[in-house]
């Protein structure tokens, strides 16, 4: 009697039955892109898996990737807009980050686009939050970015 397979073993069976319910094949629309989430979630519910189902985890993730880098635009965030998210979720005030950033005032005028954040306010952001510095950088191209003392600068009145 032959040897036993890969495809004849209870771990390739599980591999070939979700490749069966969700083949690995590029993904070309946000219908097919929803499905492929809605399987990734399903595995990653699972408190373990075999090893031929972390591969089918890996590489679907790499199909949703592969889409998402094509057809999904991830829209810049500055790191003030980061930064008030980050209060809001964690139910912080201006006065919580007060001693972290130097002072009351120095939070004010960030949160207000007064001031930018400094190197040093995006390292104490991001050991404070635990999460690294670039989510703390301002994505925008420079065309779109203004500097702080044009963006406290009175704007003429429109007549409409």
């Amino acid at each position: 009697m032959p040897a036993a397979t890969r495809s004849e073993s209870p771990l390739a069976r599980g591999y070939f039955a979700l490749v069966s319910a969700f083949p690995l094949k590029p993904i070309h629309n946000d219908q097919e892109h929803d499905a492929a989430i809605a399987v990734v979630d399903g595995l990653l519910e699972r408190i373990e898996l075999a090893p031929d189902e972390e591969d089918y985890l890996d590489v679907l993730s790499r199909l949703i990737e592969d889409y998402e880098d094509k057809h999904m635009v991830v829209p810049a965030v500055t790191g003030v807009a980061m930064l008030h998210h980050l209060m809001e979720e964690n139910g912080l005030r201006q006065r919580d980050l007060a001693e972290l950033l130097g002072g009351k005032s120095v939070v004010s005028e960030i949160l207000a686009g007064k001031r930018g954040l400094s190197k040093r306010h995006i390292q104490q952001l991001s050991a404070h939050f635990g999460l690294p510095t670039d989510v703390f950088l301002d994505t925008r191209p420079p065309s779109e970015r203004q500097c702080p003392h044009r963006a406290t600068a009175a704007q003429p009145a429109r007549r409409d």
